[in-house]
């Protein structure tokens, strides 16, 4: 459907343990589609080292990939990201970002020794993503691979930056949906008929104890997903099965 796939990797055991609520998942889904983007992919995982890794791993694997990753890039013990990182997109170690370096001295002054200078430490080429609340960056690579702190008040504006510099704008995505007042077993055959490029989603659900289903058509062409749309509206009026058109 999109040229780009968004994976948005987020970060976090104190999420997965109920001690935080996941605040970023619904935020990048309505920043991208500021510019007509939907997520690839959204998954949240523990602070471990080899899970960081496979998932930077998979992401580095797809050509088309763009990556959103929030959290580990602060300086504790548990903060894994910034290593993982140079060594899954670069294979190299850890430099130190001059500019980086500056900055935590200049808000910390002695107290940035000898921890909180280690955030300075980033994979090589790195660059910086202003952090408006206190200055302390995300970083990204090739202009495609962003990261975040964890902290949402910080990582959002920093991802909206990023979005509106680097990503491109989108396609309109054209989308019809309708709900029928049957199972979607009737739809299925009609629905292997649908090509890769056009979205073709199925919701069934239950509605006053009976089995019924949303069906949703989406291109980036709008004549092909009306031609598609049309073609299981006359199916059901073929089949009398009841139906109402939903705008969304």
């Amino acid at each position: 459907m999109s040229d780009l796939h968004i994976y948005v990797v987020i970060i976090g055991s104190e999420i997965l343990n109920g001690r935080r609520q996941d605040k970023h998942a619904a935020f990048i889904k309505q920043a991208l589609s500021a510019k007509g983007h939907l997520p690839f992919c959204i998954e949240i995982i523990k602070d471990d080292s080899a899970l960081i890794e496979s998932s930077f791993r998979r992401v580095m694997s797809d050509e088309k990939a763009v990556m959103f990753c929030f959290g580990g890039i602060g300086s504790t013990p548990d903060d894994l990201t910034r290593a993982i990182a140079a060594k899954i997109f670069t294979s190299k170690p850890l430099v130190r970002h001059k500019k980086f370096e500056n900055d935590i001295v200049e808000r910390f002054g002695e107290a940035a020794f000898p921890n909180r200078i280690e955030m300075s430490d980033l994979p090589e080429n790195a660059e910086l993503l202003h952090n408006p609340v206190n200055n302390m960056s995300g970083f990204y690579l090739e202009k495609r691979y962003f990261f975040v702190p964890g902290f949402p008040e910080m990582a959002h504006p920093m991802v909206k930056e990023a979005i509106r510099r680097f990503l491109p704008e989108n396609s309109t995505l054209y989308r019809q949906s309708f709900l029928a007042k049957c199972s979607e077993e009737r739809f299925i055959k009609l629905m292997k008929t649908i090509p890769n490029d056009v979205e073709c989603s199925s919701l069934p659900m239950f509605v006053d104890e009976k089995a019924n289903v949303e069906i949703s058509i989406a291109s980036y062409d709008k004549d092909l997903t009306s031609d598609y749309f049309k073609q299981f509206l006359e199916y059901m009026d073929n089949e009398q099965i009841p139906y109402e058109v939903h705008e969304r």
